[in-house]
């Protein structure tokens, strides 16, 4: 495999996940939703905004890991 060769972003998760890049597509998905409610939202509710930046930070470790098999996955076919 050389590259994912897809333009679907489902295809890619998948294939991502299946070189485990990640663990867990439906905790990535997850992660995903919740930085564009950040980055995109301007929040009503600031003990939700609050609530989801948290769930940022104590993912951070998770996010890290996945930057880093991203890295080495990059690092084979370059």
């Amino acid at each position: 495999m050389s590259g994912f060769g897809s333009s679907k972003m489902s295809e890619v998760l998948y294939y991502i996940e299946k070189e485990e890049i990640i663990d867990d597509l439906s905790h990535w998905v997850e992660l995903r939703e919740i930085r564009n409610e950040l980055e995109h939202d301007y929040p009503d509710d600031l003990a939700k905004a609050l609530q989801n930046l948290q769930f940022c930070i104590n993912s951070f470790k998770v996010l890290k890991k996945y930057y880093f098999n991203a890295v080495n996955f990059a690092g084979k076919y370059l």
